[in-house]
């Protein structure tokens, strides 16, 4: 199978819809259609159900399709990491979730650079799901925390482990209480608990306001629109009028320092090295 064919899969499979493939493809019609039946007969299987009004993937389709994009997606990451190993000013790319670890990224910032051999460290702030940075090649190494970013199928290092506290403005009630239980902020009919979008994009239901990044997230809940459960490091971060309840039940966040298996970067290996000592 070729990456031609692959890519031309993948984009009819997201499409459902030729003409937009080839479109998006940069393409005509016709040898997208050729490239499709030609990779149906050499698998010997129906890759894509087709009417005069719709496509529709089978279950070899939909198969092929998540195993195409994992494929596309090694590959770009492994030409994005080779390009960057074969600059002449080495350097790795840190990610982290926007507004999250402050100080501690600023720590290992710090105490890396002060490493004999440090190499620069590009920092890419993502609005959420750092780790898609790992698996698309545009970071080399990330700061993720558990149990809320997938950590399956990569090396990690665990940081530090803390508590969460709950987010409410300074005039709510619970604000002034010295610690809350879940059942308490999750069921404030005033504040409902914001909804971050899942590791697949996806928002999930619920009342709650849909937020991206952190700055978003403080000012709705000034202005009484939403509360959240977090990380006790997010303190740091309030704005003016925002209080941080300890929530007693609430399951404790793990932070842990994130890379692809089998990275064989010196470089990497001495910023794990410093984020552990830290």
């Amino acid at each position: 199978m070729e990456t031609r064919e692959l890519r031309y899969f993948v984009a009819v499979a997201e499409e459902l819809h030729f003409g937009r493939a080839a479109q998006r493809l940069g393409i005509a019609q016709p040898p997208l259609s050729r490239t499709i039946a030609q990779l149906e007969q050499r698998l010997g299987v129906v890759l894509l159900q087709r009417t005069s009004r719709k496509v529709s993937l089978t279950e070899a389709g939909a198969m092929l399709l998540t195993e195409g994009r994992a494929i596309l997606g090694a590959l770009a990451a492994a030409e994005r990491r080779t390009q960057r190993a074969a600059t002449s000013q080495p350097s790795l790319v840190l990610a982290a979730k926007a507004g999250a670890s402050g100080e501690l990224l600023a720590k290992l910032l710090d105490a890396y650079a002060a490493e004999p051999g440090a190499v620069a460290v590009d920092l890419l702030l993502c609005e959420s799901q750092p780790q898609k940075t790992l698996h698309d090649g545009r970071a080399d190494v990330a700061l993720l925390h558990q149990p809320f970013d997938p950590t399956a199928e990569l090396d990690i290092e665990i940081l530090n482990t803390e508590q969460q506290v709950a987010i409410l403005p300074t005039s709510h009630p619970l604000a002034s209480e010295p610690h809350v239980r879940m059942a308490d902020v999750s069921s404030l009919p005033d504040l409902p608990l914001a909804r971050w979008p899942g590791p697949d994009g996806v928002y999930p239901d619920g009342p709650g306001v849909e937020v991206r990044n952190q700055t978003q997230l403080f000012q709705m809940i000034a202005l009484g629109r939403t509360t959240v459960v977090m990380p006790e490091s997010s303190r740091v971060n309030l704005l003016e009028g925002l209080a941080a309840v300890p929530v007693l039940d609430a399951p404790d966040v793990t932070t842990v320092i994130a890379w692809p298996p089998h990275s064989r970067s010196r470089a990497l290996a001495g910023l794990v090295r410093v984020a552990t000592l830290l």
